[in-house]
């Protein structure tokens, strides 16, 4: 029951955050293209990588599991927005804005799979390294 309680906590927190990091992307990049929503994806995808690496059990840093429930299902979980990724990009159809629409998907699919890849590889190269995290 802890468990979850944590990532409510945890969803709240990264809730809090995708709102003022979408919304500080948005004011300096406009809102015609859901600019603010694709670098919270990426950047969460990043961060996911990065903890769940360092985290792992042959990981540079040694977490409890309620921990990596915490950040990664609840911060992470929270922070991250594919639902409105998908709103968004139903919306840029609806309105006939086609090119927008492949653009912001194939954009969300692959940079955050780039995100979260070299999320892992800063880990790992962090934990191998004799001065690292």
């Amino acid at each position: 029951m802890l468990d979850y309680l944590w990532v409510a906590f945890g969803g709240a927190l990264g809730s809090v955050a995708r709102f003022w990091a979408a919304g500080f992307v948005s004011r300096y990049a406009g809102d015609a293209f859901p600019w603010g929503t694709l670098a919270v994806n990426i950047t969460g995808s990043f961060l996911i990588g990065l903890f769940a690496t360092l985290t792992a059990p042959d990981g540079r840093w040694t977490m409890s599991p309620s921990f990596r429930t915490f950040f990664m299902v609840g911060i992470c979980g929270g922070y991250t927005t594919f639902s409105a990724f998908s709103l968004q990009t139903l919306n840029l159809i609806r309105s006939g804005a086609w090119l927008q629409a492949g653009l912001n998907s194939v954009l969300s699919v692959v940079l955050c799979l780039l995100a979260v890849g070299l999320g892992c590889l800063l880990a790992n190269a962090l934990r191998s390294s004799p001065g690292g995290l």
